[in-house]
């Protein structure tokens, strides 16, 4: 006879003959006694007629019906016993031992499918009391389901009762969804398809900023937006917004500690409320750092923002700190929430609760059900072990998060982006900065009303120390927003390395990371030339090894770093071929990811001077980068492409857009710098337009 002639599909015959051989198995273990009864050993299965298509009766199942059984006749039912539990495909397993007839009731189920490798029935989360349902209604059977965890079970109700909001893609600005790459397009309707309440836990490096600005966009009847961030990055968010939505800058309120020479891009700034004035968070876009929430809450409150961004979400994974509780009530009371996050601690389940009350607060309401769930297994207090950690994985990805990683999206992403931050500086920090500034103005006046060349001269003279002294003084005065920026990179994880020049900045971003206890190398010029390659095999090789502390001459040369994949550069070079060496210690053979180099950068410092003489030089001296412009390119999803003193050129039918850091007096200090004598100078227009 025929396979199929039994009418049977492929795995029904799979199951058929893993029951045969079990079967065989249980005999050789326990063999038969030593001389059965003929009638004993064999048992007659009656052959079937040609062409026959049903199952031998031997093997039928008994079919009785289950209506108003009572509970003796429920003894006489066939009992069946099925197994549901979360795949990590996202949809819900179900695993049984063969039956025809439960088969038959899973063909039934919607959106069913048999997954032949690993020998399980799958459907969506959607199809779950379809399932049950039809598991019920099997006549002649007594079918015990071992359902999901009631946990699993509300977070899955919850996740499928949310709107689908993937139709309102299309409301993404053409000129913002042309630059988005393929896995970023799927992040967003990610999050729209649920609900915009979603967790974004992409690697550092993959533009979770972007993303969520492209989803904000999405849901634009519901603004105004608020953002909660890290302190070193509320500027950052404000550049983004800025270009890529094209908001006016009075229309992006920034809450600051003070307003000083860091806003070039002329946001709305907001100083903290104290004991005798409030203020007033009427921004399209309000941004303001997780340590001011607690003091703000009232007033996000009362303000009743529908759309809430939570950067950097695992600021609030200590459930007793005082962000975390004020920050919850905000997030929870909003209609969309979207929470990013490139170290979502997987690994310490407990650490992510907080972040899954704030998405789902009637699902995630008991931190004892959760831990004892998830967090079993620890020795150093309550709910500090991890247990069922594949169930949770699968649990977050089927209702709340998506997460890739550089490797996974390699193909996708160009070799080397550059992407600028800029920093938020205090006041104390600038006024000595701004005195040599205005005093270099004054200079500059001189200059230009000499009346002989000697006089000149001398003068250049003094305005070529004065720079120098701007150069070094800013360093000083970039430290703390440095190490607060480098808190957050430290967050995330990842191996990286930090340029820069001035001792002072070195020491500062050495003894900040020592402290932090993140293991790093340090190689500036008082290094050996004999140890430097025993440490760069211990950066290479070790994985506690997180940080390499480089200065921009002595480890900008010769290295080979490629174990990390971020470059930072806490202050620039007055030579471009000395950013483009540092950058390519990672940038080389051996490199297996994608290279993001972040510059960071503060207004009203030497970096709005000197950015635009690299540039500069780079032009002149005709060095191409990346292929594309002799300029050293910052990548397009980055809110300034050019220099703080340059315009920016949304789309061909759109007018040039002032840049966020936009200097006037520098932009016409620095077009009149005299090049044989400081080597600023550059043109006062360029070569070809500069987007």
């Amino acid at each position: 006879m025929d396979p199929e002639d039994w009418d049977l599909s492929a795995e029904d015959l799979d199951s058929l003959e893993r029951d045969a051989f079990q079967k065989i198995a249980q005999l050789r273990s326990h063999p038969p006694p030593s001389n059965p009864s003929p009638a004993s050993r064999f048992q007659r299965v009656d052959a079937l007629p040609q062409g026959a298509r049903t199952l031998p009766p031997s093997l039928k199942p008994v079919t009785t019906n289950n209506t108003n059984k009572t509970d003796e006749q429920v003894k006489e039912l066939t009992k069946a016993s099925v197994k549901f539990f979360l795949h990590s495909s996202g949809n819900i397993a179900a695993k049984f031992l063969y039956d025809q007839v439960i088969v038959a009731a899973f063909r039934r189920i919607p959106k069913s499918i048999w997954n032949a490798k690993e020998r399980l029935w799958l459907f969506p989360l959607s199809s779950l009391s379809e399932a049950e349902k039809v598991l019920r209604e099997i006549s002649g059977y007594n079918v015990q389901v071992e359902n999901l965890d009631p946990l699993v079970q509300r977070a899955i109700a919850a996740a499928t009762s949310v709107p689908d909001l993937r139709d309102q893609y299309d409301k993404i600005p053409d000129y913002v969804e042309t630059k988005l790459l393929p896995f970023q397009r799927d992040g967003i309707r990610f999050i729209l398809q649920h609900g915009c309440r979603a967790f974004l836990a992409d690697e550092m490096g993959l533009g979770k900023t972007l993303q969520a600005i492209s989803v904000a966009a999405c849901v634009q009847d519901s603004w105004p937006v608020l953002i909660l961030t890290p302190s070193a990055l509320r500027l950052q968010w404000a550049s983004m917004i800025q270009q890529w939505l094209n908001i006016p800058s009075s229309d992006i309120l920034v809450v600051l500690s003070q307003s000083g020479g860091s806003n070039r891009g002329g946001f709305n700034i907001v100083s903290p409320p104290s004991a005798k004035n409030s203020i007033h968070l009427d921004g399209l876009f309000n941004i303001i750092s997780y340590d001011m929430v607690a003091k703000l809450q009232n007033t996000l409150m009362e303000s009743d923002f529908k759309v809430v961004i939570a950067d950097e979400s695992h600021f609030l994974k200590n459930a007793q700190a005082k962000r975390t509780t004020a920050s919850l009530p905000v997030i929870k009371k909003a209609k969309y929430a979207i929470l990013l996050s490139g170290t979502p601690a997987l690994s310490r389940p407990i650490e992510l609760f907080k972040q899954l009350e704030a998405l789902y607060p009637d699902v995630y309401k008991n931190v004892h059900e959760y831990g004892n769930r998830y967090c079993k297994g620890g020795f150093f207090g309550l709910y500090q072990g991890a247990s069922n950690h594949e169930e949770l994985h699968n649990l977050m990805k089927a209702t709340s998060m998506i997460r890739r990683l550089k490797k996974d999206v390699l193909s996708e992403l160009p070799v080397k982006r550059r992407q600028q931050v800029f920093l938020d500086l205090a006041d104390k920090d600038m006024k000595q900065i701004n005195a040599l500034f205005r005093e270099l103005e004054m200079v500059k006046a001189k200059i230009k009303a000499a009346k002989s060349q000697e006089e000149a001269e001398s003068l250049k003279f003094t305005e070529k120390n004065l720079i120098n002294k701007i150069y070094t003084d800013s360093a000083e005065a970039k430290i703390p927003a440095v190490l607060d920026y480098l808190g957050t990179v430290i967050e995330a994880g990842c191996k990286f390395l930090i340029f820069a020049h001035h001792l002072s900045m070195i020491d500062a971003i050495h003894e900040f990371l020592l402290k932090k206890k993140v293991g790093c190398i340090r190689i500036d010029g008082g290094t050996p030339s004999g140890s430097r390659q025993q440490l760069v095999t211990e950066f290479q090789e070790k994985d506690s090894i997180k940080a390499a502390v480089l200065s921009i001459k002595a480890g900008g040369v010769g290295l080979t770093l490629t174990a990390a994949s971020t470059v930072l550069f806490a202050e620039l070079s007055w030579t471009p071929g000395d950013l483009i060496q540092a950058e390519d210690r990672v940038h080389r053979i051996g490199q297996v990811s994608s290279v993001n180099i972040y510059y960071l950068l503060a207004n009203d410092t030497v970096d709005d001077i000197m950015w635009d003489v690299v540039q500069s030089k780079l032009d002149n001296l005709g060095q191409m980068l990346d292929g594309h412009e002799n300029t050293l390119k910052v990548s397009d999803d980055q809110p300034l492409l050019r220099s703080p003193a340059k315009y920016l050129k949304v789309s061909d039918d759109q007018p040039p857009v002032r840049s966020p850091a936009k200097q006037k007096t520098l932009d016409h200090f620095v077009r009149r710098c005299d090049n044989s004598t400081s080597g600023l100078e550059h043109g006062s227009s360029p070569k070809r337009p500069r987007y």
